[in-house]
């Protein structure tokens, strides 16, 4: 899938306390940083078709995930605490970054999130898709599990039911990345936790700039607890529910793009 990437790149191996971590690095150089977190059952690829926009007018460093699909170290700390906390402060150091805006969708939306309360002198802003730790997480497995156990028919199911109908004929530049996707389910077990949901506190403590993108058919997330939640605790939260979106919400790159582009003075600087 690397072959397919759009705009020149470096491929980076940065060491951390939880071992190694892959990283994409690409787009204008001393530019503003953008660092992007993938979800869960994913890795950097994820982001093919965003970054050809982004890369015009930032620096994008696209991080793999420790733990899921990618070639970051195959590991997978807790969630509650700072461990993630602290592999991230050791890839901003490794990529000699000091700050920088951070996107993320669904797990690394809560990545994201959780950084930035941890550590935000190291976030300026904020951009989520479909973002986890908000709103109440909904038990999908229960409905999920009975359809797992009628094989391919199930699977493709559930992935209906969570990512919505796949087009009839799929574009020929999309069907690299879509077999990469489906071979990532068929091989790598799937994080089955309860990700750890950000308290007021947390979130009245966020106060960069914020744009929030969520699905009102979102089954694997409450959506409405998300929205109802950022209004009462992050006033600043640019939101955008769209209502018949799930938990894939594609074609966000310019949404995005126009967001980070209002946003530019809350950003840091690259520094080496």
């Amino acid at each position: 899938m690397l072959d397919h990437w759009p705009v020149a790149k470096s491929e980076l191996i940065i060491p951390t306390c939880h071992g190694s971590t892959f990283v994409l690095d690409c787009g204008m150089e001393n530019a503003q940083p953008v660092v992007l977190f993938h979800g869960a059952q994913a890795n950097s690829a994820a982001w093919l078709f965003d970054v050809a926009l982004w890369s015009t007018r930032f620096r994008l460093f696209a991080v793999d995930m420790i733990g899921e699909a990618g070639f970051s170290a195959p590991v997978r700390p807790r969630l509650a605490g700072e461990d993630h906390a602290l592999w991230l402060d050791d890839v901003f150091a490794g990529l000699g970054i000091t700050r920088a805006a951070l996107i993320g969708t669904s797990l690394g939306g809560w990545l994201a999130l959780d950084y930035a309360s941890r550590r935000p002198d190291a976030v300026g802003v904020l951009a989520l898709v479909c973002p986890a730790g908000i709103g109440r997480q909904k038990n999908f497995l229960l409905k999920a599990l009975p359809l797992l156990l009628l094989g391919q028919w199930g699977k493709h199911k559930v992935r209906e039911m969570a990512f919505g109908s796949a087009p009839k004929t799929l574009p020929e530049e999309a069907r690299p990345l879509v077999a990469l996707m489906d071979e990532v389910a068929r091989v790598i077990k799937p994080r089955v936790v309860r990700i750890p949901q950000m308290t007021d506190a947390q979130l009245r403590g966020l106060h960069m700039p914020i744009l929030t993108i969520i699905g009102g058919r979102d089954v694997l997330l409450d959506s409405q607890d998300t929205r109802e939640r950022l209004r009462q605790s992050v006033p600043q939260a640019e939101i955008c529910f769209i209502d018949e979106g799930r938990h894939f919400l594609p074609n966000q790159a310019p949404r995005i793009m126009d967001f980070l582009e209002r946003s530019i003075h809350s950003f840091g600087s690259l520094s080496a």
